[in-house]
């Protein structure tokens, strides 16, 4: 579209133009700030999940629950044995559960999927920060240059609480 024509297609007189033109920037910019959250989120989980490919799979799970691992490899766009081994590991790892779905009809029922709340992700990784942390802060203790009667201390203590308990 050339600016002629652009200007061609916004009239200032009239109202309606205006507002469809700052209400499709207002959808943009609210596109934009979704994706670049989503994103954040998404490196963020992978730190604590260890693979971006288990954060996705775990964020499609919270917002999708009791997803077949085919379904979620559809979601995700990930390669479905790419999803199984995943949601194996993290079956065993306690951060998604898995059942049999029910069906009515003969055949193989698959395990359908859900992800643990966030609060109960955060802290099963609370402890293991928390001991690294401290780690650090005692580190002149493990290396002996510290005064060896005093007792090692913890300084860093994490809490998590969550507000639906």
């Amino acid at each position: 579209m050339s600016d002629e024509s652009a200007h061609e297609e916004f009239d200032a007189d009239d109202p309606s133009t205006e507002d469809v033109s700052a209400r499709e920037r207002l959808e943009a910019e609210a596109d934009r700030a979704v994706t670049e959250f989503d994103e954040g989120v998404v490196d963020l989980l992978a730190w604590v999940l260890d693979t971006e490919t288990r954060a996705r799979i775990y964020v499609y799970l919270r917002q999708h629950p009791n997803s077949t691992s085919d379904e979620v490899a559809d979601g995700t766009g990930l390669y479905p044995s790419t999803v199984r081994e995943a949601l194996a590991q993290l079956h065993d790892e306690k951060t998604v559960e898995r059942h049999k779905r029910e069906s009515s009809g003969a055949g193989n029922n698959p395990y359908e999927y859900e992800a643990i709340a966030p609060s109960a992700l955060v802290r099963g990784v609370v402890g293991q920060v928390q001991e690294q942390l401290n780690a650090v802060f005692n580190l002149d203790r493990q290396l002996g240059d510290a005064d060896e009667e005093g007792p090692e201390t913890e300084p860093v203590r994490i809490t998590v609480e969550d507000d639906e308990e």
